[in-house]
């Protein structure tokens, strides 16, 4: 059970310091805005996993209890998506972009429920948890609504501590991603290789 839980902390670090929508938005509204109103953007992010934890908790646990054939196919599903997403990076532009021009200046508030609505509406977080959570099940003898909330909550922890850190130290980042080209290369193998790693648990 650690080592599961260990590993799922691991490939979720590896995943919440690549560049991406979410940590790029925390770390210009930092840059433009301060340190608070990155860690506010930062917890509506968070909240907004809650939604998706408990959509995938309860939906898949209700599948397990009605075929366990289904799930299979569900993680057999999940693994195909983590590779279609690891091809997905492969294609992609190494190179690390962002702008500070234009950011809106909102109130802490309004950033909070931002950060909360960007994640909850975004159907790609539901359909990334369907596919990655189902991976680390830990127990066949614990609830796996309860197995799924753990997840997420390591999952929240870990993003949390590591979207923070970027919010905090959002001046030092955005100096050494634009004295270091070669830092975008690196985190994108690195977002390869876990998507590789999450999907061959299941289809090896």
């Amino acid at each position: 059970m650690l080592e599961t839980l260990l590993s799922f902390a691991l490939a979720t670090a590896t995943l919440a310091i690549s560049p991406g929508p979410d940590n790029i938005f925390v770390l210009t509204q930092s840059i433009v805005n301060g340190k608070k109103f990155g860690l506010a953007t930062v917890a509506g992010l968070m909240t907004g996993c809650i939604v998706h934890t408990t959509l995938v908790a309860f939906g898949v646990s209700e599948v397990i209890k009605r075929n366990e054939n289904l799930f299979f196919v569900i993680k057999l599903f999940g693994a195909g998506y983590l590779l279609y997403l690891a091809y997905k990076v492969f294609k992609s532009d190494a190179t690390i972009t962002f702008s500070t021009d234009n950011v809106e200046q909102k109130s802490t508030t309004e950033l909070f429920k931002t950060g909360f609505w960007m994640n909850v509406l975004n159907p790609k977080v539901t359909i990334f948890f369907l596919a990655f959570f189902p991976q680390f099940l830990f127990s066949k003898d614990i609830s796996t609504v309860y197995q799924f909330y753990v997840l997420g909550f390591v999952f929240i922890l870990v993003s949390f501590v590591i979207f923070s850190l970027i919010a905090v130290l959002a001046g030092s980042i955005s100096d050494y991603i634009k004295q270091n080209e070669k830092v975008g290369v690196y985190l994108k193998w690195m977002q390869i290789v876990v998507f590789i790693a999450i999907a061959g648990l299941i289809l090896l």
